[in-house]
């Protein structure tokens, strides 16, 4: 699971990345001229999975993991009528499973109101030109090849891109519109920006931190949205004892660190579960989007396992907890065998068998 981080520059996304991933990334108050993003992998921490390498005491624990990528914001210089976003960064964007935008809810040096409500406006204003100009290019270079007759395909693919810009230009993101599964293959090779899901991150200060839930609640009516003291996430971020950590986030009235709400809401915004596998050898955590089958999930594993699928052994996290083992939960009837189209829900404990 690939997250990006965008903002305005000065938006405090640096001080984010550093809370969530505890890298120290440099923090600038100036905007930076570079591109590369910072990059950094973090845990999902799930009590779950750390239960079930308590039961079975395995030699390895693998958490789910999530990639974050810290974008640096570009301002707009409205002389040079330049983008929000230089060139160069919005293709390292288009990788991205999911893009967080990070507002500023604090004072800053360099000026300016707070106002992340209009933060998110000229965002939202520039991921549609992005994609704007994507599909009028693309259509263009269609008309162009296509002088002699257009085939079944590219016909197909032009009508789809003329609806994709009508909805961008009536300013709708393209993931507000339904897709069928050919039309969504015909897109994939686009990255569209506006199709990515996307969530928010009201980075407050700690004086303004929960004293404006109305903030929060009005964007939450657009996106899934968090709020986090930033520069105290960061800081807290970095201390090594827990108990002194659960004594500041006591302080501030925090019950989940800024990194437990952020995968939270990176799960539901992808729509995304958590399945397991578990043994004496690893006990590991694997992401798969919410109705996908065993089979899928065996994929999510490894090719050969869905390519030589035959069944899957399944029981639940919850089912074994209660149970005390995995022979209690056959004891109790709640082992089961599925087939290749069994969901797989979120908790589920699963073994293929498989023969290639």
């Amino acid at each position: 699971m690939k997250i990006g981080l965008i903002g305005t520059p000065k938006s405090g996304k640096t001080t984010i990345f550093n809370a969530l991933s505890r890298a120290q990334a440099e923090v600038s108050a100036y905007a930076s001229v570079k591109t590369e993003p910072n990059i950094a992998i973090v845990d999902v921490r799930d009590e779950r999975i750390t239960k079930l390498s308590q039961m079975y005491n395995p030699k390895k624990t693998v958490y789910a993991k999530i990639e974050l990528a810290d974008f640096v914001g570009v301002a707009k210089d409205e002389s040079k009528k330049e983008e929000l976003f230089a060139p160069d960064l919005m293709r390292l964007v288009k990788t991205m499973d999911s893009l967080a935008v990070v507002l500023r809810n604090f004072a800053s040096d360099a000026g300016g109101a707070i106002d992340p409500a209009g933060e998110l406006a000229k965002i939202e204003e520039e991921l549609l030109l992005s994609d704007q100009i994507i599909a009028e290019n693309r259509i263009e270079r269609i008309a162009a090849s296509a002088k002699g007759g257009k085939t079944a395909v590219l016909a197909a693919e032009e009508k789809l891109l003329q609806e994709i810009l009508e909805s961008l230009n009536a300013l709708k993101p393209i993931r507000t519109m339904g897709f069928t599964a050919d039309e969504t293959r015909m897109l994939r090779g686009f990255q569209f920006l506006t199709q990515k899901p996307l969530f928010l991150i009201v980075n407050s200060s700690e004086d303004l931190f929960k004293k404006d839930p109305g903030l929060v609640e009005k964007l939450a009516k657009q996106y899934k949205a968090i709020e986090c003291a930033g520069s105290f996430e960061m800081e807290l971020s970095r201390l090594t004892d827990a108990a002194e950590m659960q004594a500041f986030m006591d302080d501030m009235g925090i019950k989940e660190s800024a990194a437990d709400r952020l995968t939270l809401v990176a799960y539901e915004t992808l729509g995304y579960i958590s399945f397991f596998t578990v043994g004496e050898d690893e006990v590991r955590a694997w992401e798969l989007v919410r109705g996908a089958s065993a089979v899928d999930a065996a994929a999510a594993i490894h090719t050969d396992l869905a390519r030589g699928f035959i069944r899957a052994e399944c029981f639940s996290y919850d089912d074994l907890v209660a149970c005390g083992s995995e022979k209690g939960v056959k004891d109790a009837g709640k082992f089961r065998m599925e087939g290749k189209e069994y969901v797989v829900k979120d908790g589920d404990i699963l073994s293929i068998r498989f023969n290639v």
